[in-house]
């Protein structure tokens, strides 16, 4: 289960809140972009980010030069959210449009990761989450890569699911009223067909892990 703390109760909307931490999993490793939350020079920076889980570390990743991952990595809170957006809701009223969607927030302080068996195991995690298959099959980390690249690690014991599944939340004046319709526009972030890179060797086939990634989008 989730522990709720101050920072993680919801005010608004608290029958939404989603205490079964595989339900945090699952929003994790269903999502591909995270946002990171930092205040650099006290103002607030938020900024997409790759990320991977592995058990209750959650890996994020950016170049040594990223002056957002140097400032997370210098023992301060942070926030770090993923959104997956499932449908729109159309209602009778305007007003009572909303959407669908399963949301993560994770607060704590990313710890850097600089040791090289412990960062490189953070890569693998970041690639395979992105690109499953991926490690094996591309061409490894080299020394100057791997110097240029920054890891942070992040525990996910202080973190909040909320979630939305549900139809239009209409007023009973305008159900009765019928004026307008109401539904949902499901919403899927789907996979097309792989497009192979203009300098690859002509015949070269599309691998296994890639055509299964994108069968597996669809």
């Amino acid at each position: 289960m989730l522990s709720t703390t101050p920072r993680t109760t919801l005010g608004r909307k608290k029958h939404r809140a989603v205490t079964d931490r595989s339900v945090l999993y699952d929003v994790l490793d269903e999502g591909l972009i995270c946002h990171l939350g930092i205040v650099r020079h006290g103002v607030p920076v938020v900024l997409p980010t790759g990320y991977g889980r592995d058990g209750d570390t959650l890996y994020l990743h950016g170049s040594t030069g990223a002056a957002s991952l140097r400032e997370a990595a210098r023992d301060l809170d942070v926030c770090v959210t993923v959104t997956l957006l499932d449908g729109i809701v159309y209602s009778r009223s305007v007003n009572n449009h909303s959407m669908n969607y399963r949301s993560a927030v994770i607060f704590g302080k990313a710890a850097p990761v600089v040791d090289r068996e412990p960062k490189m195991h953070g890569l693998e995690v970041l690639t395979e989450h992105l690109a499953p298959g991926s490690w094996a099959h591309a061409r490894g980390v080299n020394a100057k890569e791997f110097a240029a690249v920054s890891v942070l690690a992040l525990d996910l014991a202080e973190a909040s699911v909320k979630m939305r599944a549900e139809g239009p939340d209409d007023e009973p004046e305008d159900v009765e009223a019928d004026a307008a319709w109401a539904g949902v526009l499901p919403v899927r972030t789907v996979f097309g067909e792989p497009e192979p890179s203009a300098d690859l060797s002509p015949g070269r086939p599309v691998p296994a892990h890639v055509t299964a990634r994108a069968a597996a989008g669809r």
